[in-house]
This record gives C-alpha cells, structure tokens and sequence, in this order.
C-alpha cells in the first residue's frame, strides 16, 4: 500500500504519528500546500516523503498520484476540499478516504425544513462509476463521522433486534489557557469546519407514519437542547443539533426510525457561533477590503490558534459515541452507550498530539490497515456502516485506544 496523505496540519500530523508505529503500508507520501509543514510531519519516519499540493486542483492530487504510485489518498484537508481530491484520486485509479463527506447547500426556500443538497449527495452521485471501475470511496471515516458509524454497525449486528434512535451524541470538557493561566477561545478542530457545521441547517432521519420508508428534513441551528451525561469523568454537557454526515450514512445501510447528531458545544460557543453569523463573518464568498479580496471566514481562521499547536496548553478529555435506543437481541428494550474517550494528556504524552485531533486520525489509520489486510474489502462509495465493526474495534483496541459501552 502507498499513501498519499493530503493535509498536514493537525489531523495530518496527528495521522502521520499513529501510522509511522505501524507496517502494513509500504510509503506515505505526506502532502501540503505549505511544503514546510509536510515535511515536518514526513520527518518522523524514513517510509514518508514530504510534497507540495493544491488540494482544491485535482490535477495537482492526480499528478502527485501517478509520480509516486498512489493505491490509495487520504484526506485530511477541509471538506471544501472534498471534491476536487475525491476526483483527483479517482482519476489517477486510485482508492480514496476521507474524514467528511462533500459539502451540502441548503434549501433555497425552506433551509429549516427541507434539505437542499445534502452531505455527500456529489460523492454518492458517481457511486456506479467507482463501483463499476472497481475502486473504492470509504468516505466519513474519522472519529465523527467515522467512528460512531462502526458502533451503529456494531449494535446493528451484536445489540439490536429493532433500533428507534441511533443518536450521535460528542462532548467534552476540555480547556485552553494562556501563558497566565487564564481560560482563552481555542476551538480544538478547524474553525473553518465548525462554522460550517454548526450554521449549517442541521439533518434529522426519521421514519413517520406518512412517510414509513423514511426520509431527511432539516432544523434551526443548536435545536432540541438536551444535557447528556458523558463517561470518565466529563459529566453533563447540553448537546444540541448540528449538521453532520453520520444522519446522512447511517440510514443507508442500518435500519432504524430515527437517526440524530448533538453535539456539546457550551453556551460561549454558541453565542460566539451566533455572532459570526449576525456579523457576516461566517460567510465564504470573498468581500474587498483595503483593495484585498478576502473571505471573512477564511479571515476567522486565521486570527485563532491552530488546533495543532493547543495541545501543551489543554487539559481534560474529549469523548466521541453513540447512544442506540430500540429492543435488545432479547426482546427486552434496551438503551445503551457506546462511546470512545481520549484524555489529552496521554496523547500529548504518547504521540505530541492533542487529543481532538489524535482522535479523530487514528480511525482512518485503523481503517487503512483493514483495507492493506484484506479485513475490509469493497468497491464503490461506501460509508464505514458497510463493513464488519468487530475487526474496527479489536483494532481501535490494539492501537492503545479501546472503546467502552455503557447501558443508559
């Protein structure tokens, strides 16, 4: 297996540490439009090259490809990326994941209703052509999406006779300080990707009485609050919805009534979500300032800390799972937690990177050597929910990173 490795920031790096430990690949190619930073991440093992790459060309995705014999590209830039990488790697007859899916639009008329263009309708477009060239698109494979899809898989096949909710439900009770010690706004993820996923209409899957095969509709940003009381020690946090693939995989391969995302965002951030929003400053379409075009959220960005370079400065834990209702495999009801818990100290401690972003690298790491191995076999686009959780999860575990269960 040959990796090209699109995107060296946080998750990047972060991926290229977990997989530098492993040996069922035989070079990593580690990719970057600041070449600076690609080979920073690519010093770490001798198997890795460092390279330049303009992620929104996928000329430049397919060109890197064919120089270095790519069987399969891992993305890890921002899902305004998606497209042009999915396409590069398709075209250079290569094999493709990525953390995200493409990007939705939303419904012209009634956004907080009905869905527009949803998340990963372009990749699920030319579904046939990947499947017909025998090539595979494994995309929603980080932690969230990525993770909660497998443990949906999981109580599908393991837990489950009949599932109600298969409900995402993240949070965590991590903090960013100052050299003072003070508490600072330090989002730990890619403010670019946040802004989108929160403002964005969030997608509900629901099974009705008039619509019995089901369907999608949309809500108001940060709706249907609930506090939710997360394992090892994070405690209650308020969830609220948000728009994320998981809603738009898990139906397609798992049957259940009700598919949902909520996620622990905290009051502060939401009001500061809400002001981006009044102010404009969320907006991608580029303004003219001072004779510059730039775009605000782009400009937002910029002006925060890197998710990268937080790790020595945060403390506490971020936990990622899935909360499945329904009838046990007993026929009894049954409502249970399956979830994955990293505490940023061990993996500041173990890897030099902080704990959103190891989280969220070491899935596709996982799912790569399922696929180097054979464990995982398939062709077409296809989200983690159409292959077996139980090799996923055994190996999670090797990896030093096990996942837990809990009946709510």
């Amino acid at each position: 297996m040959r990796i090209l490795l699109v995107g060296a920031g946080g998750v990047g790096g972060a991926f290229a540490a977990i997989a530098a430990r492993r040996d069922f690949f035989e070079a990593i190619v580690v990719a970057d439009f600041d070449l600076a930073r690609a080979e920073r991440a690519a010093a770490t093992d001798p198997r890795f090259t460092a390279a330049r790459v303009d992620a929104s060309s996928a000329e430049s995705v397919t060109a890197l490809c064919r120089t270095h014999r790519i069987s399969h590209v891992m993305n890890a830039v921002d899902p305004v990326f998606d497209m042009p990488v999915f396409n590069g790697a398709f075209a250079a007859g290569a094999d493709y994941l990525d953390m995200a899916m493409s990007l939705s639009r939303p419904h012209p008329e009634a956004p907080y209703e009905r869905t527009g263009v949803k998340l990963g309708d372009e990749q699920f477009e030319v579904a046939g052509a990947w499947e017909q060239a025998g090539r595979l698109a494994l995309v929603g494979i980080g932690v969230e999406p990525g993770l909660s899809d497998v443990f949906a898989r999981y109580a599908a096949d393991h837990l489950f006779s009949e599932i109600d909710e298969l409900g995402t439900r993240d949070g965590a009770n991590l903090v960013v300080t100052d050299d003072d010690g003070n508490e600072v706004f330090a989002p730990s993820f890619s403010m670019w990707t946040t802004i989108e996923e929160c403002l964005n209409p969030p997608v509900v899957w629901e099974k009705t009485v008039s619509n019995p095969g089901g369907g999608w509709f949309t809500t108001p940003p940060f709706s249907e609050p609930e506090v939710f009381d997360f394992p090892e020690g994070i405690g209650p946090v308020e969830c609220v919805n948000v728009e994320h693939e998981e809603v738009l995989l898990m139906p397609r391969w798992i049957d259940c009534r009700r598919a949902t995302f909520k996620y622990g965002l905290g009051a502060e951030f939401i009001t500061i979500l809400k002001v981006l929003h009044t102010l404009g400053l969320d907006r991608t379409e580029k303004v003219t300032v001072k004779g510059v075009e730039v775009s605000p959220r782009d400009v937002v960005a910029a002006v925060l800390p890197d998710p990268a370079t937080i790790g020595p400065r945060m403390t506490g834990k971020t936990c990622a799972g899935l909360w499945v209702t329904g009838t046990g495999k007993d026929g009894a009801p049954r409502s249970t937690y399956l979830y994955h818990v990293v505490d940023n100290e061990w993996s500041m401690r173990e890897y030099g990177h902080q704990c959103v972003v190891w989280q969220t690298a070491v899935n596709p790491v996982v799912a790569l050597e399922l696929l180097a191995t054979d464990v995982w076999q398939g062709a077409g686009v296809l989200g983690p929910e159409a292959f077996d959780a139980v090799p996923f999860l055994d190996l999670l575990t090797e990896y030093g990173a096990p996942w837990g269960q809990r009946e709510q």
